[in-house]
């Protein structure tokens, strides 16, 4: 299927691995060209050359930096001539119990998780409504839809994006500018590997057993929580970011 996309440009945030990673991919399959940005300057490094090897592959640029800081903004900007497509992602704040966080704990989600995206689409937003097309897609989470009690942090950044992202969408949608949030569930990442040891030390038990409870209770909010949202499963995600012509959410 042909998504009318090739020849664009697309900034890809936290790209090094996992969902980022499966958006370059997928953009690139698209004769997307693609700018990927990363913390980790090996595994971006790595990152780029498995996106390049790519058949149909454009050009592919990569960029060490931090989005939550604005010298990080500023250098993945800098290196795409012309974001066309942006695809807000991070890496999700540490469980934990919320009694023992301080403001300054708070602040760190909330600019890595809600803050920075803002940014990226403050930066460029203005530039796809003048030329009449844009792509954002913000990877979040399912705990927008069904909060997880020791995921405080990602709770609440990731909500306050959504509600912000959705109120802007419905004033650029008319000129062909959409903005649609993905909530991925539970993915076999480095992160979700960290998840449940995280999970395990809080709860005083095995990784593996706090692993399947955590995937029986996830089953369990699913069912009680049908919605609309773009809930994807593992190979829509790694395959089609929703950057086609299509409804904001």
């Amino acid at each position: 299927m042909d998504l009318g996309i090739a020849g664009r440009w697309a900034l890809v945030c936290a790209a090094s691995k996992g969902l980022g990673l499966g958006c370059a991919r997928a953009l690139v399959s698209e004769s997307v060209h693609v700018v990927i940005a990363a913390r980790g300057r090996d595994a971006l490094e790595h990152a780029a050359d498995v996106v390049r090897a790519l058949p149909g592959a454009g050009e592919v640029r990569s960029v060490v930096a931090d989005i939550a800081t604005p010298e990080g903004r500023s250098a993945a900007l800098a290196a795409c001539p012309q974001v066309d497509i942006l695809v807000n992602n991070a890496g999700g704040p540490p469980p934990g119990d919320f009694r023992q966080w301080e403001r300054e704990d708070w602040l760190r989600a909330l600019d890595a998780n809600m803050l920075a995206p803002i940014e990226l689409i403050r930066a460029t937003v203005d530039g796809m409504r003048a030329r009449r097309f844009g792509r954002i897609v913000n990877i979040t989470s399912s705990a927008v839809k069904a909060p997880i009690d020791i995921l405080g942090f990602s709770n609440g950044a990731r909500a306050g994006l959504t509600g912000f992202v959705t109120g802007l969408a419905r004033g650029t949608v008319a000129e062909n500018v959409t903005i649609n949030n993905l909530l991925p569930g539970q993915f076999a990442t480095d992160r979700l590997r960290g998840n449940f040891a995280a999970i395990a030390q809080h709860r005083a038990a095995p990784p593996k057993r706090s692993q399947s409870a955590s995937v029986r209770a996830f089953r369990q909010r699913a069912s009680a929580n049908q919605t609309s949202s773009a809930q994807p499963a593992p190979s829509c995600a790694a395959r089609r970011p929703a950057i086609s012509p299509g409804r904001t959410c």
